[in-house]
């Protein structure tokens, strides 16, 4: 039976691995934080749910700006009006949903993302 592929061991190997997954994912399905970076953070790296979700939330700002003008500019995949209208409410979103982490038990947080994204897998099979 072949050997399990090793983790890289050094710290700043695991998040440049992390980074590639995140930016590889955000670019093929515009996901990356909560799916790939969060996890990942939790797993590699011991962090608590709220540590790896803020981690998560400062990488992608630079991750999405980067994906957004390669879609834009390069394959012009984006509707910039309808990105400008998700954003604004979305940022009300961000400030609900921090103010909502802050005061549920981590636990609670992980049981949260797990059940959203074993919805999303069964959403995504079902169709």
């Amino acid at each position: 039976m072949p050997a399990e592929p090793a983790l890289p061991s050094h710290p700043a190997l695991k998040l440049a691995a992390i980074g590639t997954l995140a930016g590889a994912f955000s670019g093929l399905f515009g996901v990356g934080g909560g799916t790939v970076i969060v996890p990942l953070l939790i797993f590699w790296f011991g962090y608590g749910e709220r540590l790896a979700t803020g981690t998560s939330l400062g990488a992608i700002v630079l991750i999405g700006l980067l994906g957004t003008i390669a879609q834009g500019g390069i394959y012009g995949n984006v509707h910039v009006v309808s990105g400008l209208l998700l954003a604004i409410p979305a940022v009300i979103g961000v400030v609900i949903g921090t103010a909502v982490q802050q005061r549920i038990s981590q636990r609670m947080v992980s049981i949260l993302f797990a059940a959203l994204l074993i919805a999303i897998a069964i959403e995504l099979v079902l169709k």
